[in-house]
């Protein structure tokens, strides 16, 4: 099995980049280069403003989305009327962005379009609902700079990481910081009772005792702790739920606490987790576990070996290195 076959087993996808330019938007041409081969309904979009033909971090030149006909894609009104194909309109929404509303067009002819989507996942979460009623098989989603938060399980069903040379010109900082992603999207899922009860919480830390039952503590933000708040737990304590994001002031406050190795910490999904990969290991050496309501699918890495800064890593090395470290397929599309 390759890489279309499973893109091609779910109904959204997201394609999520670790860092600008690590291949993301070249792996996401080339899914839809191969997606044409099947008779499947494509439907592609962005988060946010993505897709430019001039990267706004690095100056250099981007690789543009090419639409091919039959596909469906969402973009700004100022993107579609620069798009350069023949389209049918479907849908103008009334929800504004910032380069206008959002336009949901049927290709008619192939060609390149900037993409620029719902700037918010809640309306990414309605887009895909929308592409549906269309009789859209599959919606493909393009990422924006530290927007992970597409790849959360309640947006998109599966995601495909970016990552590459951007990151490190050192192939094992590279593979540091890849494993660390992919050990967070690795996460074991809370128990089902645990779900049900924690998923409609927010706004807090929460605590959960040996009988299940949820108790609200009065910190507001994981940001609090050791600065003026401290965590109270009470003795039956079994795990800490935190509704927003964990950051490395959560995970160094915990690992400081005597109870750090006997109660665990839930996160909403990996896209909450916000901590370092060494604050990270420190907790879990301190005997502390982090548990998710939400797991996502990760059904492969691809791999960029060109930074834009100009140098450039060995492809295969870099791939082999990857492959060795996590148990996923890693795949270079350039050589595919």
């Amino acid at each position: 099995m390759g890489l279309i076959d499973d893109v091609l087993k779910y109904k959204s996808v997201s394609v999520v980049g670790m860092a600008k330019n690590t291949g993301k938007t070249v792996t996401l041409n080339y899914i839809l280069e191969q997606i044409i081969k099947h008779d499947k309904c494509v439907a592609v979009s962005s988060i946010g403003v993505d897709g430019e033909s001039i990267d706004r971090v690095s100056a250099t030149e981007k690789p543009e989305i090419v639409i091919y006909k039959g596909m469906f894609f969402t973009t700004s009104e100022k993107h579609y009327h620069a798009r350069r194909l023949s389209a049918e309109i479907y849908n103008l929404t009334s929800y504004h962005t910032s380069l206008g509303r959002l336009v949901t067009a049927k290709a008619l002819t192939a060609g390149k379009v900037l993409l620029s989507g719902p700037a918010d996942t809640m309306h990414l979460q309605q887009l895909i609902a929308q592409n549906r009623h269309y009789g859209v098989d599959i919606t493909l989603v393009d990422g924006a700079l530290s927007r992970l938060s597409i790849a959360s399980p309640v947006i998109t069903d599966a995601m495909i990481l970016a990552t590459g040379a951007a990151i490190s010109a050192n192939i094992e900082q590279v593979v540091r910081s890849t494993k660390h992603i992919f050990n967070m999207i690795q996460l074991p899922q809370a128990a089902p009772e645990l779900i049900m009860k924690l998923s409609p919480l927010s706004h807090g830390i929460w605590v959960v005792d040996q009988d299940n039952a949820v108790i609200k503590t009065d910190i507001s933000s994981a940001l609090f702790l050791g600065r003026g708040q401290n965590l109270e737990l009470p003795a039956k304590a079994a795990c800490i739920f935190v509704s927003g994001v964990i950051t490395d002031n959560l995970l160094n406050y915990l690992r400081m606490q005597t109870y750090v190795d006997k109660v665990a910490v839930i996160a909403r999904d990996f896209t909450k987790i916000f901590a370092s990969a060494d604050t990270y290991r420190a907790y879990i050496r301190k005997g502390g576990q982090i548990q998710v309501l939400y797991q996502s699918k990760l059904l492969a890495v691809t791999v960029n070996p060109v930074a834009p800064q100009g140098y450039s890593l060995n492809a295969k090395h870099l791939q082999q290195a990857l492959q060795e470290a996590i148990s996923i397929p890693v795949y270079n599309v350039k050589d595919m």
